[in-house]
């Protein structure tokens, strides 16, 4: 194997993605909650504003239903996002080519399919937990239940959309590299610019496959498509219930994800840089 893969600076990657992604999920985690809740839906009673939703489902609910399922979430998305920055950071380092988004676009492609294969089945025990709070006690006891009962096409239901879906962190990528790497040509790139391009980058990848994502998330849930065939063909916007959700959602916790990583990339290469240079 290429010593690249097993670098030090590839694995500061990994960690630091890893770190902000949990960060990020967390402070925003009900806004995801409500995502799913949206997407599964089939009665389309949920009406009103994002904010509006979440106040009635806390006074309905209490505010445990805006945070169920946030552990096995944290640890999922800890490791679906060590996984990827780990396969992204290490392609290119292994690509020595020329730098462009394209190459950028590939690269992400090949680590979102990494990622899926990986972690598919952790993200369908997450959303089978955050809609039927009583479905299971933990990730682990409900990636054993449903290997034991529905084998695993259960544990990977989803996987096709999701596979179509690498698309989404791909763009989000290659938008983020390019516009990184022209500020970092004007001298100007720290962790600020980095929410915003971020957060930019997210916006337009999230747009593009939303209604990937809305099929994604009834597959996982187990719920049939067929009730949303049935809306689609009288209201076609249904394909894009629960966006304005998931744009506050995603676009804050990839923002809030990226500051986060650039300030652990930068202040980790600073130490080890600080260490060789005292050994010599």
């Amino acid at each position: 194997m290429p010593p690249s893969l097993l670098s030090y600076e590839t694995l500061v990657h990994a960690v630091a993605g890893a770190t902000g992604s949990v960060v990020g999920m967390a402070a925003f985690y009900p806004l995801d909650t409500l995502r799913s809740r949206l997407q599964v839906d089939n009665d389309l009673k949920m009406k009103g504003s994002s904010w509006e939703l979440l106040l009635r489902l806390a006074n309905e609910e209490g505010i445990e239903a805006l945070y169920r399922g946030i552990s096995p979430v944290l640890q999922s998305v800890s490791v679906s996002n060590f996984v990827y920055f780990y396969v992204f950071h290490a392609l290119r380092r292994l690509h020595t080519g020329e730098v462009s988004a394209l190459r950028d676009l590939l690269i992400g492609s090949v680590a979102g399919v990494v990622n899926v294969i990986i972690t598919s089945p952790l993200w369908v025990v997450n959303m089978r937990m955050k809609v039927d709070k009583n479905s299971y006690d933990s990730l682990l006891s409900g990636l054993i239940e449903i290997s034991k009962k529905e084998g695993a096409k259960g544990l990977w239901s989803g996987v096709l959309p999701s596979l179509l879906l690498v698309s989404n962190p791909a763009i989000q990528f290659m938008i983020y590299e390019y516009l990184k790497r022209h500020i970092v040509a004007s001298g100007k790139f720290n962790a600020y610019s980095a929410f915003l391009i971020a957060a930019i980058a997210k916006a337009i990848a999230t747009t593009l496959t939303y209604p990937l994502q809305l099929i994604q998330s009834r597959l996982r849930a187990g719920t049939s498509l067929k009730p949303l065939w049935r809306d689609v063909k009288s209201k076609p916007s249904v394909m894009f219930r629960g966006l304005e959700a998931k744009l506050l959602q995603t676009v804050m916790t990839a923002a809030l994800m990226f500051f986060i990583y650039e300030k652990v990339v930068r202040l980790v290469l600073m130490i080890m840089r600080v260490k060789m240079s005292q050994r010599k």
